[in-house]
């Protein structure tokens, strides 16, 4: 792209998650902005929010261009509270978190046991009400652990004690679990494209499994935990005798314990699993957004190992460099060596803390630093 002199015009896409607890992915493009304007005023800027399935995916969406919709459901613990999803052209997107997730509880409560997944299932029941094609189903930062049976009871399946009652909300009320009814699950599940994105490839049950790795993130003990696989095991256990062998094959597969098993519930309905961030870039637009540009500016708040494990950054740079363009990336934290980022495609990240020493600064007051950082971004790769 030249300007009318025939000059080559730099072109800046910025494609960042956020910076969790701090700023949202839209919030970190207006400051990543500002800060490079300071330097190069005329430059040409894109900004495309981007998510990897977890929570901010539903405000990616939106500000690549979906329609927000809000809809009553119930939160993790059976309270009721308002939660989004996104529409455009028969394409929702649908974050799991929105109605399930650890952000809904309050501050310092936990419910390892009893947090449903109800509500996530009633939003995406409220997608195929507004006449949804394909939904995408990102999954992430949830409050619970039960596999996904509250989400498939909302949908329209009966999981009963041996009384024949109801079992309760929760992935402890699973242990209880006597009879599986999927018949009544919504039917126009089967006409619709159902696509799991998610940044974790962890199965239902085991040692690599939801309750054990992600349980104490919501609150689990050591017995809890304990409890927890147990209950999950005897629930695919049950879902074998109703369901046959698939399953036990989907409980065993990549992605079912995303998201505390409501992955394992995702794909019962027929989900396919593809990595949050590889979906996310196809659905926000990012191929043409990245042809147009000569500089890639990604990042989040920290980058670490789990960056380089299907987070947002490292999606970003993956196909940045598969299209030979240029990456930077911002944090506030950067936890990877020199040669990590190298092997991501990112040539170079720039910090927070380069700037500001005090972390609690730098938390603080994440929106005014990180324009600093941009501006050095700028200094150094386009003036």
């Amino acid at each position: 792209m030249a300007d009318a002199a025939g000059n080559e015009t730099r072109r800046v896409l910025i494609a960042a998650d956020k910076f969790k607890g701090s700023l949202t992915a839209v919030q970190v493009a207006e400051r990543v902005t500002a800060g490079l304007r300071r330097v190069v005023p005329d430059l040409r800027v894109e900004a495309l929010p981007v998510a990897d399935g977890g929570d901010g995916t539903v405000d990616a969406a939106v500000a690549a261009g979906f329609e927000r919709r809000e809809v009553r459901v119930a939160g993790p613990l059976g309270e009721e509270v308002t939660a989004a999803f996104a529409l455009r052209d028969g394409t929702a997107v649908v974050e799991m978190a929105e109605a399930s997730g650890l952000q809904r509880l309050p501050a310092g409560v936990f419910a390892p046991l009893t947090a449903s997944t109800y509500g996530s299932g009633e939003l995406l029941r409220a997608a195929l009400d507004a006449g949804a094609r394909t939904i995408v189903f990102g999954v992430g930062g949830s409050a619970t652990t039960d596999g996904g049976a509250g989400m498939l009871s909302a949908l329209g399946a009966r999981f009963l004690t041996e009384e024949g009652e109801p079992v309760s909300p929760g992935g402890g009320g699973l242990a209880e679990l006597a009879r599986a009814d999927l018949s009544g699950l919504d039917p126009r599940l089967s006409s619709v494209e159902l696509v799991l994105a998610s940044d974790v490839d962890n199965p239902l049950t085991g040692p690599k499994g939801a309750p054990a790795v992600y349980g104490p993130q919501k609150g689990a003990s050591p017995d809890d935990v304990e409890t927890l696989d147990a209950a999950l095991a005897h629930f695919a256990k049950v879902l074998e005798e109703q369901a046959g062998p698939r399953a036990a094959e989907y409980a065993a597969s990549p992605g079912a314990g995303a998201a505390g098993g409501i992955g394992y519930g995702a794909l019962l309905l027929g989900a396919r699993f593809r990595p949050g961030i590889e979906v996310m870039l196809d659905v926000l637009g990012f191929a043409p957004a990245l042809e147009r540009a000569s500089l890639v500016i990604t990042g989040e708040g920290s980058l670490d190992e789990q960056t380089l494990h299907g987070k947002a950054p490292a999606g970003v740079a993956a196909a940045a460099r598969a299209a030979g363009k240029d990456v930077v990336a911002v944090c506030g934290r950067l936890a990877l060596p020199t040669e990590a980022l190298t092997r991501a495609g990112i040539a170079e990240a720039y910090p927070l803390t380069s700037v500001e020493p005090d972390v609690a600064k730098c938390i603080a007051d994440a929106g005014p630093i990180l324009e600093r950082v941009a501006a050095r971004i700028a200094e150094d790769r386009l003036s």
